[in-house]
């Protein structure tokens, strides 16, 4: 379902991609999303409804193309995670994590360092019974799928990585070839990416897209991990559901949605909820009035039912 509903004359872009919701300590919930000249910020009373769009909320001086961002409120702080360009870089390999901070979720945030070099994006920060673990994605060129992994590595405060990174999630089926033939001929770019990590009792969830969100495989999957609440998330033995070798998703394209990917997963009143963008199909050719084409991939929202390893989810409309 739809989360943010257009209003004429409506100032807020088409699509509010890759959503990453939180409901934070004042009671309010919040989407944040990628944008090219900085994070969109909507907010609701409501999970499922009210949705205004409350405009850019991060000061984005010497930077454009913002990816991704993930926020975690901590001892009255906000954190945002996320990756942009410098705004004189043309290369999206330069895409950079960084964290900003602010003391409110609607911001103003502001940078406070980079966390990684180029090219590192779609962060998760999460905080579990043994610490602070930080999930994001960069390339890996010598695999035998070459293409983007999925790295975890712990924090030892809200603005440093330990530095012990190692890969949790990486490409093992076609389908998530992103691009065939993309730097040379004969090597496939393959694509996983926009992890998210829950736990529910001794059982851990890593989400994560695969492939290009213009290809017809684009989809949702998740890892499943066994361990104590309070283990280190780095030595899980993920596996991917249900095998590393079987393209079952949780979610892709249907008769009335297509490019349904990145998530985030919100537990509210007893019930779990998936957040994922995803495209009416047919809509993804929309160029705006200045004839720029613009991103249609909105956010949408839908139950998600848990039963041990297994993950289900029936999009709605």
């Amino acid at each position: 379902m739809k989360l943010y509903k257009r209003k004429l004359h409506d100032p807020a872009p088409l699509g509010q991609a890759d959503p990453y919701m939180m409901k934070a300590s004042n009671g309010k919930y919040y989407i944040y999303a990628t944008g090219p000249s900085g994070p969109q910020l909507y907010s609701s009373d409501s999970l499922m409804e009210g949705w205004e769009y409350r405009g850019c909320c991060l000061d984005m001086t010497g930077q454009k193309n913002c990816w991704a961002p993930c926020v975690v409120e901590l001892g009255g702080k906000y954190y945002m995670y996320y990756s942009s360009m410098d705004e004189d870089d043309e290369d999206e390999h330069g895409q950079t994590m960084r964290v900003a901070v602010s003391d409110s979720p609607e911001g103003e945030f502001r940078l406070v360092k980079n966390l990684l070099p180029p090219f590192s994006i779609d962060p998760h920060a999460v905080v579990t019974p043994s610490g602070m673990y930080f999930f994001y994605c960069v390339n890996e060129y010598e695999a035998e799928r070459v293409g983007t992994v999925i790295m975890c590595d712990k924090m030892t405060d809200p603005l440093t990585l330990e530095g012990n990174p190692v890969c949790v999630i990486r490409p093992t089926l076609d389908e998530e070839i992103y691009q065939r033939d993309r730097f040379k001929e004969g090597q496939h770019w393959h694509t996983i990416e926009g992890a998210f990590y829950f736990c529910v009792g001794n059982t851990h969830y890593l989400m994560y897209s695969g492939a290009c969100h213009q290809n017809p495989t684009y989809f949702i999957g998740y890892s499943v991990a066994h361990g104590a609440p309070d283990a280190d998330l780095r030595t899980l033995d993920w596996k991917k559901y249900p095998d590393d070798n079987t393209y079952s998703p949780l979610l892709s394209k249907n008769d009335f949605i297509e490019g349904m990917g990145h998530n985030s997963v919100i537990f509210d009143n007893g019930k779990c909820y998936i957040v994922y963008h995803g495209r009416d199909y047919g809509s993804e050719a929309f160029r705006n009035d200045s004839g720029i084409p613009e991103d249609t991939r909105s956010a949408r929202i839908d139950e998600m039912k848990i039963d041990g390893d297994v993950l289900s989810v029936e999009p709605t409309r």
